[in-house]
């Protein structure tokens, strides 16, 4: 258990551009601060139970992100590292080469800090992570080790990734900042898939400035990825960040599920949406009644996909797969393909209608999840807020905002227009800003 009001030294909570500007200076500090990382999670694990596997070299190598540890959700493959995509099946699976992301990541001269914990094969069944906050509550899932790696000050960016809701609704319930971008921004070669129309990879950081240099650096295509849709350059300053646009226009949706978020989930965002009126942004309330239907259709295409991938191993290793992915492959296989393509053309037509629906606007503003991280490690949280912004592939950030009533960290989300990533993360700078929240890092008991 943990103090939700404690808070860590400040070096635990310092952001990738900020470790960079102090190892421009002190090349002692660039030459350690992976090894003072390595000892945090060796004390934190206990508890924590972030990691599948930490790494035995944080060797600093050249590069631009030189110094800088980098969790990876374990279902991404590792050639120096076991990647068991959180299954029995694959416990001492070494791939045999990197994903594309990782290897980018070893040539950026980022030190690969270990596997992070993931749900079975990115979907239901949970791993053993608890929340850094109160460990009797979820990380949220399926980047569950991804986010609260980060929100425990072990390392300053990890990477997730998301089919329903795996990065944005972690990081809200971990008081971190996620970032989904759009969908093909980053090339999935050598990451585990559940729906490859849905898959997507994204990142966990401390601050905007931190997850848009991620991006700025990670996204690419790859002849080997499909789906991969490149977004247009940009570049990340060092020592400025991404420059915030200034008084956005935000739209805010709330869905007809509004009246399901908890109390304090409601009292957050309209206390955020309040200052940020009051900090100059323009905002108009406007619903967006057809996405009310994108429930069914993401669950469709997911389920009829995720049943293409993993039928076989779930007949043949039916002692080593959970009852959440027997299910999923159940319900795909009572899907038939008039279902299955009537889904894929509402994915395309509210994919489609995106830019009427943005006009106007810098952004749409909502809430990541219905309020705090469920009591229990059973469950990791509903993903409806997520899921219709991984449905159309665009873009969202999931920002702190506030605690609730059990002390656990609540957040706001920020959505923008299909491939606009660096437009959106400049929005994000400015609500950050606006909202000058900082949730701190918890201290984490040793003793359970």
């Amino acid at each position: 258990m943990t103090d939700p009001t404690a808070r860590s030294a400040p070096e635990s909570g310092a952001g990738v551009l900020e470790l960079l500007r102090r190892f421009k200076d002190d090349q002692s500090l660039a030459d350690h601060y992976a090894t003072s990382c390595l000892e945090k999670a060796k004390a934190a694990e206990p508890v924590l139970r972030a990691f599948e596997y930490l790494p035995v070299d944080v060797a600093r190598r050249p590069g631009p992100l030189s110094g800088i540890p980098v969790a990876i959700k374990d279902i991404i493959a590792t050639s120096d590292m076991p990647t068991t995509n959180g299954s029995r099946i694959y416990r001492d699976h070494i791939p045999d080469r990197d994903a594309w992301v990782v290897e980018r990541l070893r040539n950026l001269g980022a030190t690969i800090f270990g596997k992070t914990v993931s749900t079975e094969f990115a979907w239901r069944h949970p791993g053993p992570t608890t929340n850094p906050w109160n460990a009797a509550h979820t990380p949220g899932g399926s980047s569950s080790g991804s986010a609260a790696a980060v929100a425990a000050g072990i390392v300053p960016l990890a990477l997730g990734t998301q089919t329903l809701g795996s990065v944005i609704r972690p990081a809200a319930f971990n008081g971190v900042v996620g970032l989904k971008p759009s969908f093909g921004a980053i090339p999935r070669t050598g990451v585990h898939p559940l729906s490859p129309s849905l898959d997507h990879v994204g990142f966990f950081a401390r601050r905007v400035d931190d997850v848009a240099l991620a991006l700025s650096l990670l996204a690419a295509a790859s002849e080997l990825d499909p789906h991969g849709r490149p977004l247009a350059a940009f570049h990340v300053d060092a020592d400025q960040g991404v420059p915030p646009l200034d008084r956005p226009r935000l739209r805010i949706v709330r869905f007809e599920k509004w009246a399901r978020a908890e109390p304090e989930q409601q009292k957050v965002f309209e206390a955020a949406v309040a200052k940020l009126r009051e900090a100059g942004a323009i905002v108009e309330e406007r619903e967006w009644e057809e996405l009310d239907s994108n429930w069914s259709a993401v669950n469709t295409i997911m389920s009829s996909e995720a049943t293409h991938i993993f039928n076989g191993l779930v007949e043949r290793y039916p002692d080593r797969t959970s009852d959440f992915l027997k299910s999923a492959v159940t319900a795909g296989k009572e899907l038939t393909a008039f279902a299955y393509l009537g889904a894929k053309a509402t994915q395309d037509r509210l994919r489609s209608a995106l830019p009427a629906q943005m006009s106007g606007f810098d952004a749409i503003l909502t809430v990541p999840a219905f309020g705090e991280a469920p009591e229990g490690l059973d469950y990791t949280g509903d993903a409806e807020y997520c899921a219709p912004w991984t449905l159309i592939g665009a873009p969202s950030v999931s920002l702190p905002a506030g605690f609730g009533k059990k002390g656990l960290p609540l957040g706001i989300q920020a959505v923008g227009s299909y491939r606009q990533d660096y437009r959106l993360l400049r929005v994000a700078k400015w609500i950050e800003g606006a909202l000058r929240f900082d949730p701190g890092t918890p201290t984490i008991s040793t003793v359970k």
